[in-house]
């Protein structure tokens, strides 16, 4: 038995998080587990009915799940608000209550894919590769910052042990995949990007099997779209990753087939890297592949279940080989579907491809 804390959000959020609990909860019947889902408002929408962006019942809610998965937050109906009262707000905070410092961001092509994507075949043909982005440190976090009429600042810090801990997650993802890290940074410029470097360097020396580059942020962002098989785990400070994990889009074509999860060393959280998306919401356009996709990890990192995670991922492919396409994904001569269309489809894969390999009820 597991239980999510379930935080649809504002916008698309609300629909294509409907989508991912459907397809969780088909998943959790087949392999014979429980799943409780306990959902709560978080973002503009938790504004609009208690005041503030995330409440401390929501917050509880997360440190009693064993996973949580987030929508998407924010709107211009909730642009004007003070800094403190903002939808993000709450995702920052969240992510500092939660402790979760390590968002991995796959970044890979789904082979019927190859075409939707702006850059040319044989430059995406065979991309695989992970954004792993420091996600409590940083210039979103540090202190002081404020700004006035005449000036505004940030600070940008890293310690010792958050720099430690991220960079140790990398070369251990790294292990299980092509043992490549390149460490982004912009250590010719900034002292805290050299700090940065020496003390992954530091850690590099528990991982020899690990092959370590690094690579300035800028340059890195030309070779995301210019070499992308070149890369394996990119790991990376939260600014800087916030920024390539975007970039990364445009290997898949769309923001809408990106997931995410967002680990510290207790809670973990799941969700689509796109936003709220206002001008479509409600409208059953939204793709929900991303939110499908983050349930895959979250079978896989939360509970342990890498097989389900594989069959979840092998539904959404065989879904978009048949031709399936929501509007953002959607060529000439494609199956243009909706929202909970799409949903269905992939259900039905999934199905199809848990008894193809004759698992029949799975037990644990």
């Amino acid at each position: 038995m597991y239980k999510i804390a379930f935080l649809p959000g504002d916008g698309i959020g609300i629909e294509v998080g409907n989508s991912a609990m459907k397809v969780a909860k088909v998943v959790a019947e087949h392999f014979n587990v429980e799943l409780i889902i306990n959902e709560k408002l978080i973002g503009g929408c938790s504004y609009d009915e208690f005041g503030s962006p995330l409440t401390d019942e929501t917050l509880q809610a997360c440190y009693d799940a064993d996973a949580v998965f987030l929508g998407a937050v924010g709107g211009i109906k909730w642009e004007s608000l003070p800094h403190n009262l903002k939808p993000e707000a709450a995702l920052l905070k969240l992510r500092k209550a939660l402790g979760l410092y390590a968002n991995i961001r796959p970044a890979k092509i789904y082979q019927p894919l190859i075409d939707s994507s702006t850059l040319r075949k044989e430059v995406l043909q065979d991309v695989d590769f992970i954004v792993l982005r420091e996600l409590t440190g940083g210039i979103y976090f540090g202190e002081p910052r404020a700004y006035d009429d005449d000036k505004g600042f940030n600070t940008m810090i890293y310690k010792k042990n958050e720099v430690e801990r991220i960079a140790k997650i990398a070369f251990t993802l790294a292990r299980e995949r092509n043992r490549k890290v390149v460490s982004v940074d912009k250590a010719n410029v900034l002292e805290v990007s050299q700090f940065w470097r020496n003390i992954v360097i530091q850690v590099h020396q528990e991982f020899q099997d690990i092959e370590l580059t690094h690579m300035y942020v800028d340059n890195a962002a030309m070779q995301i779209v210019r070499n992308p098989k070149q890369f394996d785990v990119i790991l990376t400070s939260n600014l800087f990753g916030d920024i390539l994990s975007d970039i990364a889009g445009m290997i898949t074509g769309s923001l809408g087939m990106l997931p995410s999860a967002s680990l510290g060393s207790k809670y973990a959280l799941y969700e689509p890297v796109h936003g709220s998306a206002p001008d479509i919401a409600g409208k059953n356009l939204a793709n929900p592949l991303a939110s499908i996709s983050s349930i895959a990890m979250m079978f896989n990192y939360s509970f342990q279940m890498k097989k389900a995670s594989e069959l979840i991922e092998a539904a959404i492919n065989k879904t978009l080989s048949q031709g399936y396409r929501t509007k953002d994904i959607f060529n000439e001569g494609d199956k243009l579907v909706s929202t909970t269309e799409m949903t269905e489809i992939v259900i039905k894969n999934f199905l199809e491809v848990f008894h193809e390999q004759g698992l029949g009820v799975f037990t644990l």
